[in-house]
């Protein structure tokens, strides 16, 4: 019987633990898309116990508790950090099969070097020694351990990036480099968006009168961010994309309507929303950005808990919804006026993974290795056969080893061993292709496929 997360875990053959222990194991880690805390970066931020760190803002672990039966008030309420923790220890041995279980042991040998179970026998043991690390450990810390050469944040438009800045003319061995999201100039029906086209306006000093000054003002901020660095977009997208666009002259209308207080329909949302993506994906393309496109989620689906707590509490699910055909649309647009940027798809639906993976070959032009991605397992499917069925519908319809791999996609500075979890999947899955003779034993040419995926291909592609 194989002993629980030895040396060799996830790796059942000769040729995997080999590519793991010898290849991919100390490759640094080019973390593209994450949301870190710049500012707890700048700030070298301390953490004051282990549950802050594991258990502040982690919506992954608040639906595994609230689904445990652990009360609120152990999770987002007023209960110590330290009954928190025991409440999340306690419950833990029952989430046989979730990936959060092997990352959380993970963390806890990596980070902290505890090689204890994660339960309620244990807590007060782990609390005291992994609060005892923490001590002496800051965000820098976390970054360097874990070998981050690169780790991208997620910044709005409208943000001064003065953090990012500052953490420039730091001596952090990471670069900590902004990424451009500019969801809440997408959400057109949000409270808030008048108010906050007035705030991008002024940073971009545009007077946002019309949806052509809106483009101005983001694409003003691209220039902006391209300068500190940025070389990555992100656009969340959360409405099925409609196949033939509406003509410029009836998206103003649409615009002026909802600077007059109305909120729009559905179907023209969804309209607004690809004349926003087609007209920034043309900017990106002139400062040879990639635009990655987080499609298929469903958010906020329990309203009487987004007005308790808010948004990205661990209340959204997967869509069912149908997007191929408006994707394919928006690529096509871009595609023909030879203004289509670097794109990555990202997938919460794992009924899409043939659609996406099969979509992104209709647009390679031979101009960069896999300039169409599929990308990585996202969320709900970051989970070990989440992982390896991402790779094999990749290899079954595109070239694998072009993929630039992994990212975290995460808000907690100890979410960094995810990335060993996927290069031991990624080596298993190697391993037995070669077993069941599919691939020759050719160590050699394992290794480049293996480097590539886990840190040479995503430098290259993002121009890192």
């Amino acid at each position: 019987m194989t002993a629980f997360m030895d040396e060799d875990f996830l790796l059942d053959s000769h040729v995997a633990k080999r590519l793991y222990h010898e290849v991919a194991a100390d490759l640094p880690i080019i973390d593209y898309h994450s949301h870190l805390q710049q500012g707890e970066i700048a700030s070298r931020k301390q953490f004051r116990n282990i549950a802050e760190l594991w258990l502040g803002g982690d919506h992954y672990k608040w639906r595994l508790m609230r689904s445990a039966g652990v009360s609120e008030d152990f999770i987002t309420g007023n209960r110590t950090d330290e009954e928190k923790f025991r409440a999340f220890c306690k419950v833990l041995p029952l989430a046989i099969g979730n990936p959060i279980y092997h990352w959380s042991h993970l963390e806890l040998r990596r980070i902290f070097g505890i090689d204890l179970l994660i339960n309620e026998k244990n807590a007060a043991q782990i609390w005291e020694r992994a609060n005892a690390r923490l001590a002496g450990m800051d965000t820098w810390a976390f970054l360097e351990q874990a070998g981050v050469e690169v780790a991208c944040t997620t910044d709005d438009p409208a943000d001064d990036l003065a953090q990012h800045a500052a953490i420039k003319q730091m001596d952090l061995k990471t670069r900590v480099l902004p990424a451009y999201r500019p969801d809440k100039a997408m959400r057109i029906n949000q409270q808030d968006f008048v108010e906050y086209l007035q705030r991008l306006g002024a940073v971009a000093d545009v007077q946002i009168a019309s949806f052509a000054d809106m483009m101005q003002a983001l694409a003003q901020r691209v220039t902006f961010f391209d300068e500190q660095g940025a070389r990555i977009s992100d656009h969340a997208v959360d409405v099925a994309l409609p196949v033939t666009p509406l003509p410029p002259e009836q998206i103003e209308q649409l615009f002026q309507k909802r600077l007059g207080g109305t909120l729009l329909e559905a179907a023209e949302v969804a309209q607004y929303v690809l004349a926003v993506l087609t007209g920034l994906g043309r900017v990106y393309a002139a400062h040879d950005w990639t635009m990655c496109l987080h499609i298929g989620a469903q958010r906020n689906n329990n309203r009487r808990m987004l007005a308790r707590l808010g948004a990205d509490t661990g209340y959204d699910s997967i869509s069912d919804m149908s997007c191929s055909a408006g994707l394919a649309g928006l690529l096509d647009t871009l595609d023909s006026e030879a203004r289509l940027p670097k794109t990555m798809l990202f997938c919460l639906n794992p009924g899409m993974n043939e659609i996406l993976s099969t979509l992104i070959g209709n647009f390679q032009d031979g101009s960069v290795a896999g300039k169409v991605q599929y990308g990585p397992a996202w969320w709900f499917n970051d989970h070990k056969e989440g992982n390896l069925q991402q790779l094999i519908t990749l290899a079954n319809h595109g070239v694998l080893g072009t993929s630039v791999g992994m990212v975290t996609d995460s808000r907690s500075f100890a979410s960094y061993p995810r990335h060993d979890y996927f290069r031991r999947l990624l080596c298993r899955q190697l391993g037995q292709w070669v077993a069941g003779g599919e691939f020759p034993d050719d160590f050699e040419a394992l290794s480049t496929v293996v480097r590539g995926i886990c840190y040479e291909n995503a430098k290259r592609y993002f121009a890192l």
